[in-house]
């Protein structure tokens, strides 16, 4: 992994990727006592940071691998992402989807074409599906997190961040990423030590499902004792991957952990005063920035808000908890 991957992706996916932008609102610094931007990748074309790394890895395959079709497994982002990023290569898509995953992401996945393949979380290993499924119907396999491609496209984020920080005046210190596997965080954080290496990126990860903070702080891959049981379905994971442990543990300072119910209070905040609908996951780096002020440094934080794909009821739970309390 490399800058160089990273601008070949950015090559690519431009003119296909949208550029979001960093937002900011005085009422949201005054909740976290600094000014927060927030780079809001619910915009993103699929509702979500994946569409980067999937039209990445999509669009570097050979001829006959678009004909044969892709595989992934997905608790639906990245899911969306890669049956988007294939239809629009003319291409067929198998996403392997656990069972509980929202609807809304199931529902879309098989809207933008792809067949979609359920398991049981708890009890059936992604993986061996999905491995299965390629060799037995000759797909290339496209990881969720851990694949080159994948991560050079969501590194794509930090060449943004880069840019748009030295643009807004933003003096960060740290920019904070919501974390499962380390795909979006270790992108980033290779494009920022590139492009503007005074800032740390930072994961974020939900309570209980903290294997990438704790495996920073261990040295060595450690992993989630179970793989259900939080409201951000979109990043958890068994543990960091082997491409992304490394980089992570190179680049980044210490995980943030964060309770699901700020994750909630920041979709409310998120809504209220920057417009954005988030889901769960996809707002724990906001919540971190609102929320957990005291294990940042810096008069100023960016915070990567990553997906917006969240079922109504969900949505509609954090806004009557905590919508007027914005």
């Amino acid at each position: 992994m490399n800058i160089e991957m990273i601008e070949a992706a950015a090559q690519r996916i431009k003119g296909h990727a949208r550029r979001t932008p960093l937002l900011s609102s005085p009422f949201v610094d005054e909740i976290a006592g600094r000014r927060v931007f927030v780079k809001p990748e619910a915009l993103q074309h699929t509702g979500s940071f994946k569409f980067r790394g999937a039209w990445s890895a999509v669009s570097s395959l050979t001829d006959n691998a678009l004909k044969a079709g892709v595989i992934a497994f997905s608790s639906g982002n990245h899911a969306q992402g890669v049956a988007l990023a294939a239809r629009e290569h003319g291409t067929s898509a198998v996403i392997v989807m656990p069972a509980d995953a929202p609807a809304m992401k199931i529902d879309n996945t098989r809207a933008l074409g792809a067949e979609v393949v359920l398991y049981d979380r708890a009890t059936e290993d992604r993986d061996e599906i999905g491995q299965r499924l390629a060799t037995e119907r000759g797909l290339t396999l496209i990881k969720p997190f851990d694949e080159p491609l994948v991560i050079a496209g969501q590194g794509t984020v930090g060449l943004e961040i880069a840019e748009q920080a030295a643009e807004l005046g933003a003096h960060a210190r740290e920019v904070l990423v919501c974390c499962g596997g380390g795909g979006l965080t270790s992108g980033i954080a290779l494009a920022l030590e590139a492009r503007a290496p005074d800032l740390r990126v930072r994961p974020v990860e939900p309570a209980n499902f903290d294997d990438v903070t704790r495996s920073l702080a261990a040295g060595e891959i450690k992993r989630n004792a179970s793989l259900s049981g939080s409201i951000c379905d979109a990043i958890i994971t068994a543990q960091p991957g082997d491409v992304t442990f490394p980089i992570l543990s190179r680049l980044c300072g210490p995980g943030i952990v964060v309770p699901d119910e700020d994750c909630l209070r920041a979709m409310a905040v998120a809504f209220a005063r920057l417009k954005v609908v988030l889901e769960p996951g996809g707002a724990i780096a906001l919540a971190a920035a609102l929320y957990h002020g005291d294990k940042i440094e810096g008069d100023d934080v960016i915070a990567v808000a990553s997906g917006g794909n969240v079922d109504a009821e969900m949505f509609q739970m954090a806004l009557a908890k905590y919508g007027g309390d914005v």
